[in-house]
């Protein structure tokens, strides 16, 4: 097998792939390239043909159409163990019997390599757990376990290492401490990272790109700031964080803004944010964006009044403002907890403003309620 094996390096590139199942198209015409040494994400709800674009770069899937290469070569019809990529998956599939210097050994020792101490130290160095070496899988913890599958996959030096999602099964806290440690040993070792994921935080964490997927598609793809602060569509803007997207036309210009009317008040959004196609238009807004102010207070940049206050919820760090519109729509607020701004209540009458700059516009003929739908802790082994 190993004289069979590969060693293509470079960017991975995807041409044109669908995967179809009799009459479903789980993956449509899709083409991306994923530079050499990035951290890339595919993100999207369950469903969305993220795990089967995976599963095609791993070769466990065959493309009906389109063709899958690295660097200058053509991986399409590559055996996986032929290919110079490893995965890690959400169960870890460590070997019981084995000891964690054997797990990780494994893959090193079936390429035929006599001498491994050095490069099984040094994996176990990366991951921060040496004194385990000669402990069982099932004497660690999950998350300890989750660092030992990634050595296990990184000590071989693969050219792409796959993550499925690979910390589902940790809770919160040691999530939010494992992203950031992939991320820094992903930078440490410098090969290419290609993460598949439902959960965006952990995406915007991790990742220089994303690309969001959304029934077999790519919907978006950018930096994490880009998708958040740019979406294109609805999807995009509801899928990742919160959105409020109000109904409005494009009146006129104004330079280099658009004019646009929000049930007969006036706001500006400049022409390099607006995705709209014609004089139909949602304007977008995060809810932190907003700045929330009694009516008499003066405010600058797009406002709306008459607001009124409908549910107020402290969460800590921000506290969180339903607030109803004169055209009968809830907008939702996020303001920071520093002191900045008195605490609103119930049935107040407020204004909101916002920077022009933050707004975006998307088509008027979308879904408005698109990507809102998505539980994002739903079971995901079904993809």
């Amino acid at each position: 097998m190993s004289e069979k094996a590969i060693s293509a390096r470079g960017d991975l590139k995807l041409s044109n792939i669908t995967k179809s199942y009799g009459d479903f198209t789980a993956v449509n015409d899709l083409s991306l390239v994923i530079p050499e040494g990035s951290f890339f994400a595919l993100l999207g709800p369950s469903g969305c043909g993220k795990t089967t674009t995976l599963r095609m770069i791993a070769g466990l899937e065959e493309p009906t159409k389109g063709s899958i290469s690295l660097g200058a070569t053509d991986i399409t019809d590559t055996k996986p163990y032929q290919r110079p990529i490893n995965t890690v998956f959400q169960n870890y599939a460590l070997f019981p019997h084995l000891t964690i210097f054997e797990n990780i050994a494994f893959g090193l020792r079936r390429r035929g390599i006599k001498d491994v101490d050095s490069a099984v130290s040094k994996a176990l160095d990366l991951v921060e757990l040496p004194h385990l070496a000669q402990r069982k899988p099932t004497q660690l913890s999950g998350g300890q376990q989750q660092r030992i599958a990634l050595a296990r996959a990184i000590v071989n030096r693969p050219a792409l290492l796959l993550l499925d999602e690979p910390l589902g099964a940790l809770d919160l806290k040691l999530r939010r401490q494992m992203q950031i440690e992939l991320k820094w040993i992903q930078k440490e070792v410098g090969l290419t990272f290609v993460h598949v994921t439902h959960d965006q935080e952990e995406a915007m964490t991790m990742a220089d790109t994303i690309a969001v997927m959304n029934e077999g598609e790519i919907e978006q793809m950018g930096s994490p700031a880009d998708l958040y602060d740019n979406p294109e569509t609805a999807f995009v803007a509801n899928f990742l964080g919160q959105s409020n997207l109000i109904k409005g036309t494009v009146t006129g210009n104004d330079g280099a803004n658009q004019i646009v009317d929000l049930f007969g008040q006036k706001i500006s959004l400049q022409k390099n944010r607006s995705h709209a196609v014609d004089n139909s238009i949602y304007a977008g807004i995060r809810p932190e964006k907003f700045r929330i102010s009694r009516l008499e207070t003066a405010t600058s940049g797009n406002v709306l009044t008459g607001g009124k206050v409908e549910d107020v919820s402290y969460i800590g760090v921000s506290t969180q403002y339903q607030v109803m519109m004169p055209w009968g729509q809830e907008l939702m607020v996020f303001e920071q907890n520093d002191d900045g701004v008195a605490p609103f209540s119930v049935g107040e009458s407020v204004n909101i403003s916002w920077e022009p700059i933050f707004t975006f516009g998307l088509r008027g003929d979308e879904d408005a309620e698109a990507g809102t739908e998505v539980n994002p802790d739903e079971d995901l082994d079904e993809e």
